[in-house]
């Protein structure tokens, strides 16, 4: 249970805070329009939907300004790295930024499919009312407004009935129209996220997740019409709806209560997203400034298993192990990045990424590097490159430990080759500031040979182990000691791992305890 507690258990107390304030919002702004007087005449046209359309509303504004912060990299890598303000703990869950990422992502779908749902019946009921003869209050509050000196409360001042209306409410009006418009861009971002569109077309996934652009303007503007109308304060002392709605037809009358006003709803969405829109802006901009510094290929290794190996120099380039940068080849495209973990070490005096070929892009680089010819290539026909990064991994703790396991599947034992790399040289020369003291077995096949991604002749071991052996094995040889494991793999292996580093630390804060952590980019 204790160690439970340390590997999961400030991802459940942050997850449950987040849900809870989802929660507290949603109940708060539905009470906010379902109760007080200022909304009674609203109500009376719109019903329950009223409140039904404004809570998702809030919760929309407040996932919307989440979604951002997980992606601003630089700030994920400047708080990785700031000691002073994060502990490894809380490093540990900035780790699972992407995680959060796409739940926060949910979120604002669900809520987009109750805000949308409910504010169809809302122009259902307000287009009905409008055609609606005068003996009804809801007929009569919708021609409030056809006279001088009277302010509307419904949005809807044609005399046009169903369906026609609610087409012409959808295409004409500013909130109609960009609710369309941010609903269609949030299923294409949705849709084109799933695992096999990343996997199979990432093009598809990276142009079309760049429609955030036009939801985030489309969401700042979608309550600038104030369709949404309430009774105003000097009204409500004048005219008191829960009483003087039973005279509706002698409204303006000589002793009777006068006609109420109404006034819309101020947009409040800019407020709560203007501040991680502005940061993630100066995100972009420090990512454009660091893609325009001059980047070198200094060497092209064409490696088995369609891999490639490019070691490029930077000028103030500084990394640590673990970390990734995102690169760009403008003689494939021009507007795609891609991110790839570096598997060079930091006491090294370039940095390199091994790329396999697995799709349009890589297979575009891999004929730009002349990597499909027999004769040798010129360093001036190399094409350039841009990078952007380094960027803060799970991997950097890996020093952090004195007893490591590191586990890499497939493509995934590329994060590795820098800390293996990283541990030979510090073991080389300064052992004795190395807290680090095991690498969990390497595994030496043919000496004669080296490493496909890392170089060095302690081969990486291939295959799939017996984790329950495994971890009984090293707990049983590292009795009291906090271990280090960390996956670069599939989630189904992440899973397996997490259950193992569980299962098999002792609740005894002074036995043995297994750390898992997992890279995510």
């Amino acid at each position: 249970m204790g160690n439970w507690v340390e590997n999961e258990g400030l991802s459940i107390f942050v997850v449950i805070v987040w849900l809870g304030l989802n929660v507290f919002l949603f109940w708060w702004y539905y009470l906010v329009y379902d109760v007080p007087p200022k909304f009674f005449y609203t109500r009376v046209l719109l019903g329950r939907a009223l409140a039904l359309a404004r809570a998702p509303a809030a919760c929309l504004n407040f996932n919307c300004m989440l979604i951002l912060l997980p992606v601003c990299r630089n700030l994920l890598s400047f708080l990785r790295g700031s000691s002073a303000c994060c502990s490894t703990r809380v490093r540990r869950q900035l780790d699972r930024n992407l995680t959060f990422h796409k739940m926060v992502a949910w979120m604002i779908a669900l809520h987009t499919a109750i805000h949308t749902i409910a504010h169809l019946f809302n122009v259902e009921w307000s287009v009905q009312a409008r055609v609606e003869g005068g003996g009804t209050l809801a007929g009569v509050l919708s021609r409030l407004g056809d006279k001088e000196n009277e302010s509307y409360i419904n949005f809807f001042r044609k005399n046009i009935g169903n369906p026609v209306g609610g087409l012409y409410v959808a295409f004409t009006y500013l909130a109609g129209l960009t609710g369309v418009i941010i609903t269609l861009a949030l299923i294409l971002i949705i849709t084109s996220s799933t695992k096999t569109i990343r996997r199979s077309y990432f093009e598809v996934f990276w142009y079309t997740h760049h429609l955030f652009v036009i939801f985030f303007i489309g969401l700042v503007i979608h309550g600038a019409g104030r369709i949404v109308r309430g009774q105003t304060a000097q009204s409500l002392a004048e005219h008191n709806p829960e009483i003087c709605y039973k005279n509706f037809t002698h409204w303006g009358k000589k002793g009777a209560c006068p006609i109420p006003q109404f006034s819309g709803n101020p947009p409040m969405t800019w407020k709560w997203v203007v501040g991680p829109m502005v940061l993630y802006l100066c995100e972009r901009l420090v990512r454009f400034w660091r893609s325009q510094q001059k980047v070198v290929i200094t060497k092209v290794v064409i490696h088995p298993f369609k891999t490639i190996e490019l070691q490029m120099m930077k000028k103030g380039f500084k990394m640590e192990v673990g970390q990734y940068i995102f690169v760009k080849c403008p003689a494939v495209s021009k507007l795609e990045w891609h991110p790839f973990t570096l598997t060079s070490a930091p006491e090294e005096d370039y940095f390199s990424i091994h790329v396999r070929i697995v799709g349009d892009w890589t297979e575009g680089l891999f004929n730009a590097c002349g990597c499909d010819k027999q004769e040798f290539q010129e360093a001036w026909k190399l094409p350039k490159i841009a990078v952007d990064g380094p960027f803060g991994t799970a991997s950097e703790d890996v020093f952090s430990y004195e007893t490591v396991m590191l586990v890499g599947a497939g493509i995934g034992v590329t994060p590795f080759a820098s800390v293996l790399k990283s541990v030979w040289y510090k073991y080389c020369h300064d052992a004795t500031n190395l807290k680090l003291k095991k690498a969990t077995h390497f595994v030496v096949h043919h000496e004669e040979e080296k490493d496909v991604i890392t170089g060095l002749k302690q081969k990486t071991l291939y295959g799939r182990p017996n984790w329950e052996n495994e971890f009984k094995t090293i707990a049983g040889q590292h009795p009291g000691s906090r271990i280090g494991v960390f996956l670069c793999g599939p989630e189904g292996l992440a899973d397996t791992l997490n259950k193992q580093s569980i299962s098999n630390s002792e609740a005894d804060p002074r036995g043995v305890h297994f750390i898992f952590n997992k890279e995510n980019f």
